[in-house]
Formats: structure tokens, C-alpha cells, sequence
């Protein structure tokens, strides 16, 4: 055999070379190395020996051209997307879903329903609330995560009326809910994942419900260990029937999360498949444990994610953290809790005007409730304090409006005045669903 050493052939004429003919084998010997400098083209790609090949090493990098594009057929692995990389960029549709804003309050005892704590969070009750909690943001939560709610029961309920219940929800905004194409024959799947931890074990039930057309289903779930924080992952159908959720800024989806319900709502058979409402309040919460029996119990929950597909725990996509300040953001559309802001006039002695902006716009025109007394300054003769809370909001929309405040004292009659913040939190300017 004769051996030729160079150290580049080229073709003698156009752009091509052949190596060999047809029926030649080609051999590298061992320890040679075949470095291609350009390109290589071909139909594919198998491996020599076993099912798999290598690709490049560790550190070489890939380029797919422009125009191009990859196309599995079968099962792809090991391309770096993986469940914990991959975060969707679009906002989850659960706002709060981590328990870190809580403009109202950090703690509070409850005994009926309404937004007590936690911001987009409502307590709530179908018939009587059944028992007494202690409502509070807590540290204690899972790794990964700050805060947690707690619901503590304080005055327990062993043997609830028909119709009483407790249970935590969120209500989501009807035009961030078109995603989920309910009424439709593509109709999508959705799975809801969070973290609980309870004293008492057992069957637990999480229902949803949409509002518009008044359609229910309803999964359950087991707290298996006692005072455990534990990760629950259950799937929901897809609507495909309904007539749909419109879009509008209405309650398009609410989720709920019971703790206690009476028998009214636990005596028929669990909805796990889309129903209508009417009639069948009886199929809730079938085989929901009572939390509400005893001083005892404890029931926290944290990390709620609601998810558009199937998944299961080691596929769900991991919960999206939003920056503290960008979550925030979000619950200001419901709700926004501060001193008044602006400036204005004095009308006679006794009642200020300040036109307030809102600190975003709201999902509509706000209710105004006043938690403290506040201040105004004229800049000049001095600062002026309420003796009493007392006053109104009116001439307003979604952005802004004028904020009257009575019972004040020694004012001047149309002369401008500016809030002057005392430490109060004293506005609270609620749009809730």
C-alpha cells in the first residue's frame, strides 16, 4: 500500500472533490482524527455502535441558520430546556399566588367573608361561616418561598349547619381567561399545583367555578402528613361545551380552595367533570375534612400556580416569581391602600378636596373607604389633622379623583392645600372582583 502525504487536496477543476468511487471503503486508522473544515451533507446520521451518538463535545456550540429549522420526530433530550429552566414570559394568571403582598393587613380575625389579609385573596363563605380564624401572613413556608396564608382556627365548629362553609379563592379577570378557551372544541386543560400544610389529614377539595356561565367542576386532593408542608398537583378538564367566558373586565374564573363545608355541599357527587351551578351545589365539596373542629388546626398554603395544559408534578413548569414590586404592581389594579396624594382646594372651615391620582389605573372606578384620619398643609399657616375619619370620593374613574375630607377645623375658605402624610395608611381604594 502506498501512503501520500499532504496537507490539502483540492479539486483540479470546480468546487467539488471526490474521495474514492463508488463500492471504495474508506478507512481512518486508529488514533487518526477525520477534521471536516467546511461542511458535510447528508440524509442521516447513525450511530456505529448502541442507539445513541454524540454531537460535538462539551462546549462546542451548534448555529441552526437563519430560515432553518429542527424538526423532532421523536423524543428530544438534553437540549437544556428543561422543567426548572423553562419560564414562560407571559404573567401568571394567579396574582399573589406566593402570599408576599398584603397592603390591608398582616393579620386579622375573621368570622365572615371579605379581603381581610393577603391582596387578591377573599375569605368567603357559601350559607354561615363556620367557625372563627386568625387570618395572618406568615413566615413559615416552603423552600423557595417567604410567605405563606395561615388560617388558625380560634373558635371551632365541630358539627357545621347544612349550609355553612369556609374557603379561601382568588376571582380572575374574565379577558385573562380567553387562554383558556372554555365553550370551544380546543377547549384547553388546566392544571392547578400549589404547597399546603395542615394539621388535620385527609381529603380536601378545590373547585372552580365560571362565573358568566355558571359552569363548576371540582378536583380533590389529600394532606397525608400532619403539619408537613406538602406539593399538590390536580388537573381539570377542558370546558368544551360551555358557551364560554366573555371578555370583559367581569369575573371571568374564580378558584376556590375550601377548609370546611356543611352537608348542602358535600352530599351529592364531586363535579370532576364540567356542570352547570344551578342544582348542584350538593357535588362542591364531597369528602372536604372539617378544618373549622378544632382550637387545633392550622391550614397554610402558598405557591398556587394555575397552569393552561396537563401536567404532572416533574412537568409542571416551575411557579413564576415575579420581583416584589412588579406583584405589587398587579394588585394595584384591585386594590391600592395609601395616604391621600395631591393637592386641592379648602371648602369653608371644616372640609378639604384633594384631586388624588391613583397609583394605576384600576380595573374600574374604585370604592373609597377612609381607615384613618388624614392631613392637609397650606403651606403657610401650618398643617391641619382631622379630628374624626369622615369624607367621600366622587368626580372619578379608573385613574383618578377627587377626594373630599370633612371634620377639619380652622381652614381657609378656597385657599390651595397639599396632603401632608402622617404615617396613616388612610385611603383604601378598592375595585375587586
Amino acid at each position: 500500500m502506498s501512503t501520500l502525504n499532504v496537507d490539502k487536496v483540492d479539486p483540479s477543476t470546480g468546487t467539488a472533490l471526490e474521495l474514492g468511487t463508488s463500492g471504495d471503503t474508506i478507512t481512518v486508522p486508529t488514533g487518526a482524527g477525520l477534521t471536516v473544515v467546511d461542511e458535510v451533507k447528508t440524509n442521516k446520521i447513525s450511530p456505529a455502535t448502541g442507539a445513541a451518538f454524540a454531537l460535538g463535545d462539551s462546549g462546542d456550540t451548534f448555529t441552526v441558520p437563519s430560515g432553518a429549522t429542527i424538526v423532532n420526530s421523536g423524543t428530544a433530550t438534553g437540549f437544556g430546556i428543561t422543567q426548572s429552566s423553562f419560564v414562560p414570559t407571559a404573567a401568571p394568571l394567579i396574582i399573589n399566588g406566593d402570599m408576599t403582598v398584603a397592603q390591608r393587613s398582616t393579620s386579622e380575625s375573621i368570622s365572615g367573608g371579605g379581603y381581610h389579609t393577603m391582596d387578591r385573596w377573599q375569605t368567603n363563605n357559601y350559607g354561615s361561616f363556620n367557625g372563627v380564624y386568625t387570618q395572618s401572613q406568615a413566615a413559615d413556608a416552603p423552600s423557595g418561598f417567604s410567605k405563606s396564608m395561615k388560617m388558625d382556627c380560634t373558635t371551632a365548629n365541630a358539627s357545621p349547619s347544612a349550609n355553612s362553609s369556609v374557603y379561601i379563592e382568588q376571582r380572575i379577570e374574565a379577558q385573562d381567561c380567553q387562554l383558556l378557551k372554555c365553550g370551544n372544541s380546543d377547549a384547553e386543560k388546566m392544571t392547578v399545583a400549589f404547597w399546603v400544610k395542615a394539621t388535620k389529614t385527609g381529603t380536601n377539595i378545590v373547585y372552580m367555578q365560571q362565573e358568566d356561565v355558571q359552569r363548576q367542576c371540582a378536583q380533590s386532593y389529600t394532606v397525608d402528613s400532619t403539619d408537613t408542608w406538602e406539593f399538590k398537583v390536580l388537573n381539570f378538564p377542558a370546558d368544551t361545551t360551555g358557551a364560554g367566558i366573555t371578555s370583559d373586565a367581569g369575573i371571568g374564573m374564580e378558584l376556590w380552595f375550601f377548609l370546611s363545608a356543611g352537608s348542602d355541599q358535600t352530599s351529592g357527587t364531586l363535579c370532576t367533570t364540567w356542570e352547570a351551578v344551578s342544582g348542584n351545589h350538593a357535588n362542591w365539596a364531597v369528602g372536604q375534612v372539617n378544618h373549622s373542629d378544632s382550637t387545633s388546626n392550622d391550614f397554610q398554603i402558598t405557591g398556587i400556580q394555575f397552569e393552561v395544559g396537563e401536567y404532572t408534578s416533574s412537568t409542571i413548569p416551575p411557579f413564576r416569581h415575579e420581583s416584589y414590586g412588579d406583584n405589587l404592581q398587579r394588585c394595584y389594579r384591585y386594590f391600592q391602600a395609601f395616604h391621600p396624594r395631591g393637592s386641592g382646594k379648602a371648602f369653608g372651615t371644616t372640609v378639604a378636596y384633594l384631586q388624588v391620582p391613583l397609583l394605576t389605573t384600576m380595573r374600574s372606578t374604585p370604592s373609597y373607604t377612609q381607615n384613618a384620619v388624614w392631613r392637609v398643609t397650606n403651606n403657610d399657616t401650618g398643617e391641619f389633622t382631622q379630628s374624626s375619619a369622615g369624607g367621600g370620593f366622587d368626580q372619578s374613574d379608573a385613574n383618578s379623583g377627587r377626594l373630599s375630607g370633612t371634620n377639619f377645623s380652622s381652614l381657609t375658605d378656597a385657599q390651595t392645600i397639599f396632603a401632608a402624610p402622617n404615617g396613616n395608611v388612610a385611603a383604601y381604594f378598592s375595585a375587586e372582583l
